[in-house]
């Protein structure tokens, strides 16, 4: 294991930017937002969810989408993704850059409704036609099925159903997709039999991803977990700032810092600095005037004498 894990890498996706901020108390300013994405960079961060485009009514923190991207910097290999839900949105994304488009399926009807205004198989045609009209501009996609392991309203979430979307979404040809445990549902057996059976469905070829919150302490297992079936591309969240706005209690997106030094100690990379990350933290609490659930930026790494 521990070989073969050396010749593994980890990929993180940085999510703290959009998935972070939007349910954050805190309002960062534009200038502030572009120094958080600085200073993810700087720490390595080679794929990072910079903001969203969608109504600046239903989430107004996301509102400066436009001039974050105008503003953050441009290296070779760092990619910026966004979420976006239509084609208006897509049109800006394109127009401010964005390397990869995000959407989202949520699982549950009821969720789906409060979370989109639409049914689960709305959103799948939404999805359908964003998607197209991001790869007809060049653009990559991503797609992720939230709430997957449990429903803030519904409760448990039937694997079938899951499955069912699925393949629903494999004919839109996204080049990821996402199981996301959006309350902090998941425990590790549920994550290994989800992901093994989504991989019997789209195959070897497509890349899968993961989403854990943190919200109940089984983030970090639900990763592992993930990485016992070959899954290694995960959103992580600097501090472990964020959760989703419509969901009820639905904190502690797992903390970049948490995951990078459990796997990397683990014997995998991941290409981040975690000394970097641990400082950005720290001058992430600063900017958003509270403290950070992340635990590896209070204790600081393992330390190798």
């Amino acid at each position: 294991m521990t070989q073969a894990a050396k010749q593994q890498r980890v990929q993180i996706v940085e999510v703290s930017p959009r998935d972070g901020l939007q349910a954050d108390p805190a309002n960062l300013t534009t200038a502030e937002k572009v120094e958080l994405i600085t200073r993810l960079v700087a720490a390595g961060n080679s794929r990072i969810e910079a903001t969203s485009f969608v109504s600046p009514k239903a989430v107004p923190k996301m509102a400066d989408a436009a001039e974050v991207m105008a503003a953050v910097p441009r290296r070779e290999g760092v990619k910026y993704s966004a979420l976006a839900f239509n084609a208006q949105g897509i049109e800006r994304a394109v127009a401010a850059g964005i390397d990869e488009i995000n959407g989202v399926i949520v699982a549950s009807e009821t969720f789906s409704h409060r979370n989109q205004n639409a049914s689960v198989s709305e959103s799948i045609e939404r999805w359908r036609l964003v998607s197209g009209e991001a790869r007809a501009a060049g653009v990559a996609t991503s797609v992720t099925i939230s709430a997957a392991f449990g429903c803030p309203y519904d409760g448990e979430v039937d694997p079938a159903a899951v499955l069912r979307i699925v393949e629903q979404l494999v004919d839109t040809e996204p080049d990821e997709l996402c199981l996301a445990d959006t309350i902090g549902a998941a425990v590790p057996n549920l994550v290994r039999d989800l992901f093994v059976a989504t991989q019997t469905i789209v195959g070897p070829d497509m890349p899968l991803r993961g989403h854990f919150h943190n919200t109940r302490s089984t983030g970090l297992a639900n990763i592992s977990a993930s990485l016992d079936v070959g899954v290694f591309t995960f959103d992580t969240s600097l501090g472990g700032v964020g959760g989703c706005p419509f969901a009820p209690r639905a904190t502690g997106n797992v903390p970049t810092e948490d995951v990078v030094h459990m796997v990397e100690r683990m014997g995998y990379s991941t290409g981040l600095s975690l000394p970097d990350l641990i400082a950005t933290t720290e001058w992430f609490e600063g900017v958003l005037g509270h403290a950070v659930p992340s635990l590896v930026a209070k204790a600081g790494p393992f330390p190798r004498l």
